[in-house]
């Protein structure tokens, strides 16, 4: 299995990150790098449906079967680029993974998926697509000779706008504000006077 690890990025100091992120993936294991260059803002203008076409236009080109997503952003807490990603490519998407398991074919999987109610665990055909949980695995330590191969390792930098992909934001932020200060707490001596807030003061009975 060919491991390419995909990242994108804008000005010149997230540039810079992103070179060294691959480099640090590519320590731990990743064979190649794709590093894509944006003038758009990755916290607001690229929003997860570009972001999902941007990988489906790299899997059909590269001949990608299988990618493993991050199951949310962790800068507005989207989550939607791994499900986007595989209605756009037609093929199924293993969400929450905690664990998989291929088949010995290599024609499915089986994912373990974390829910509100517990683990359940799903089949599904391959190619997929997976968003990964935290307790997908554990990352591999990047030693000091990893480190000196990964830079070797081939890296290809695409330019988004030369990719011929509609990027163009589907969402607009209307307002962000900060939520609102909450009452401080108070500690009472008895169940009575507790009562007695909860009558007279909150209200609520």
């Amino acid at each position: 299995m060919i491991c390419k690890f995909i990242y994108l990025s804008t000005n010149l100091h997230t540039i810079y990150r992103a070179v060294e992120t691959l480099r640090t993936a590519l320590a731990m294991g990743a064979d190649s790098g794709i590093h894509i260059e944006t003038d758009m803002r990755t916290d607001l203008d690229l929003q997860p449906l570009a972001v999902a076409k941007i990988f489906k236009k790299i899997m059909e080109d590269k001949k990608i079967d299988i990618a493993i997503l991050g199951k949310q952003s962790i800068d507005d807490d989207s989550n939607h680029t791994g499900q986007m990603l595989a209605a756009l490519m037609g093929i199924p998407v293993g969400s929450f993974s905690s664990k998989i398991e291929f088949a010995e074919d290599k024609k499915s999987a089986q994912v373990t998926r974390e829910v509100d109610f517990g683990l359940q665990k799903v089949s599904i055909p391959l190619p997929a697509i997976f968003t990964c949980d935290l307790r997908l695995n554990t990352p591999r330590f990047a030693n000091v000779q990893n480190i000196i191969k990964a830079k070797k390792k081939p890296v290809e930098t695409i330019q988004l706008a030369q990719m011929g992909i509609d990027v163009e934001p589907r969402l607009k932020v209307e307002k962000v504000e900060s939520p609102s200060e909450r009452a401080g707490g108070v500690i009472v001596k008895s169940v009575d006077e507790l009562i007695s807030k909860l009558r007279t003061e909150a209200k609520v009975i």
